[in-house]
């Protein structure tokens, strides 16, 4: 720790930047895990618990999922509207491959309409992979720079992406009141999320 006891440290306190401070001057403070930091060379704030040195000074924890990093219901929904009309692209670009040999009309019909439920069906298993995978997230969660962690901020394993993503039907029945229960959890988790110990969180916002 030595190499940072001569190193300058901005702190963010009642709103605005103060400093700088050595690291043995942050003693005194009642720096806060959340509270924002920043060193010489840095482009933006971190929070305290953030720096290695400050946790072994400071006695922190490197908190993955603070109460900041949650992903909001509109995040959530813009995200699956995202990859449903990814999926939806998909389904219309196979629909004309098979227009292409099927020529009366309404046979084009029928297959239109027998194939439409397997949109969900895709998205269920394109949840399933996605979430499991080194992303941890669809194409519209990525995009938003939101992922699905378990509760301390990991990624997930298959089984545990199945069955979140299984447990669905708990959040859609009845009314999406399982989606709206986000609004009233601190951590803004849906049913299916608390079925599966999962999170949804998002990059730090600054």
């Amino acid at each position: 720790m030595s190499g940072s006891a001569s190193t300058e440290y901005t702190v963010v306190i009642d709103g605005k930047p103060q400093g700088p401070f050595t690291l043995e001057g942050l003693k005194g403070m009642h720096i806060k895990p959340g509270t924002f930091i920043r060193k010489p060379g840095m482009a933006d704030y971190k929070e305290a618990h953030e720096f290695a040195e400050l946790r072994e000074l400071l006695g922190f924890q490197y908190q993955q999922t603070a109460p900041q990093y949650f992903a909001s219901f509109d995040q959530r929904l813009l995200a699956s509207v995202i990859d449903y009309f990814m999926l939806l692209m998909v389904y219309v670009f196979v629909l004309l491959l098979s227009f292409l040999v099927i020529q009366e009309k309404g046979a084009r019909i029928s297959v239109a309409i027998t194939m439409l439920p397997s949109l969900p069906v895709m998205k269920f298993f394109y949840g399933v992979f996605a979430e499991s995978s080194k992303a941890q997230g669809t194409l519209g969660k990525k995009l938003l720079n939101i992922k699905v962690t378990d509760m301390w901020g990991n990624r997930i394993d298959l089984m545990t992406a199945f069955g979140r993503n299984a447990a669905k039907v708990l959040s859609v029945l009845p009314f999406f009141f399982g989606y709206l229960y986000s609004f009233l959890n601190k951590k803004q988790q849906c049913f299916h999320d608390m079925a599966a110990n999962t999170l949804v969180i998002k990059d730090r916002l600054i």
